[in-house]
């Protein structure tokens, strides 16, 4: 009896184990499904973009022991009469510009702090293709127009088993895939549903399996695209994104705090919207991409790719904002005028012609509104001829 009584409580106590775990469980995926579902409302959006690393599944990339690259202070610029009214219609939360390579301006809103370590939202997208153009100069990748499937072989029967690489990267793979963030049902916010319970993204990715156009037939932007530009990269190197970004061209950029990119379950990097730094860490990288790839006297990115990617060569229609690998470019862009581009307001602007670099974080919740981007490239634009 004694004997049955031991077991039995070991049972029950057993039992109480696995249920407070899954408890715990449960609460943890319960709690990043809210984040996901509030992260944009009107009284946390400014907060959540400078938190993210509260609220998903993430993973931390040191910067390294090195010393961070300078940024050294030029002139203070005057600013435009119009770029009070763009900060305040844009709930902008960082703006800095860069001249000649020296901080001209920089200042933060809205609570916001020079520290905070900022979600970059689609700017991430830029980033991958940087990475991208050093592994094809490596050799990891063999050439742009090999098909998807033979670095991604999960993909073969979707979708995306007739695509080439140049399809994904210039957003022309003709999938189906709905963009609408304000949608509650539409795909994106599937995907970032499946981010909060710790889904894999790889598998989201492979159920795709309607397209509206044949692969590098017509322009539109599926986020989508850029995931599977990651899954290339990890199926050549048989290396995480992570690791790779890391190596290859946040250390040598010498950043002034961690980057920290979001996961999927799996430990997977949401490569098409995860990476969060410091906007003077994004500054950097626009400054490099306006030196064609070089920074502190090393060619980080081949200026052959940093030239291709940035360069208007996707099919979309006449008159509308240009895009590249990756980067946009306004309609009526002069030579070496390019943007990376985030929802709710994340930009990195360059402008060769002027030597300018502008960086600048938002909480925007009306950015799909008619006029925002002309507003937004007129004011990144004066700022660049006043600098």
């Amino acid at each position: 009896m004694k004997s049955l009584l031991k077991w039995g409580l070991r049972l029950l106590t057993g039992f109480i184990i696995i249920v407070v775990v899954a408890g715990v469980w449960k609460r943890t995926e319960i709690t990043r499904l809210l984040a996901v579902n509030s992260l944009f409302s009107e009284a946390k959006i400014v907060n959540n973009f400078s938190a993210m690393g509260t609220a998903f599944l993430n993973a931390r990339m040191p910067k390294g022991a090195a010393t961070p690259s300078a940024l050294p202070d030029g002139p203070p610029m005057d600013l435009p009469s119009e770029t009070a009214q763009f900060v305040k219609d844009r709930s902008v939360t960082a703006l800095m510009v860069l001249k000649n390579g020296n901080v001209v301006f920089e200042d933060y809103y809205l609570g916001t702090a020079r520290e905070d370590l900022r979600i970059s939202w689609s700017v991430a997208k830029s980033y991958l293709s940087a990475l991208f153009g050093i592994l094809l100069a490596e050799g990891a990748i063999a050439d742009i127009n090999d098909p998807v499937v033979k670095y991604a072989p999960s993909l073969k029967g979707s979708a995306y088993e007739t695509a080439s690489i140049r399809d994904v990267l210039q957003m022309s793979s003709g999938v189906i895939f709905d963009e609408d963030y304000l949608k509650f049902s539409s795909d994106i916010n599937k995907m970032g549903r499946v981010l909060a319970l710790g889904g894999s993204m790889d598998k989201f990715a492979a159920q795709i399996n309607e397209s509206f156009a044949a692969p590098g037939e017509k322009w539109q932007y599926v986020s989508i695209d850029t995931h599977v530009i990651g899954m290339v990269i990890r199926g050549a190197t048989g290396r995480s994104v992570i690791d790779l970004l890391q190596e290859k061209l946040l250390l040598p950029m010498g950043l002034e705090d961690d980057a920290l990119y979001i996961t999927d379950g799996y430990g997977v990097a949401f490569v098409l919207g995860g990476l969060n730094l410091r906007t003077r860490d994004y500054a950097r990288m626009g400054q490099m991409f306006l030196q064609n790839g070089q920074w502190n006297g090393a060619q980080i990115v081949p200026a052959d790719w940093v030239a291709a990617s940035t360069k208007a060569s996707a099919n979309t229609e006449a008159g509308e904002t240009g895009y590249g690998y990756q980067w946009w470019m306004p309609a009526d862009a002069e030579p070496g005028e390019y943007f990376a581009r985030g929802i709710y307001g994340q930009y990195i602007y360059i402008n060769q012609r002027l030597n300018v670099v502008i960086a600048s974080n938002a909480a925007d919740r009306q950015f799909r509104e008619d006029g925002v981007f002309d507003q937004i490239l007129a004011a990144f634009r004066a700022l660049a001829e006043a600098a």
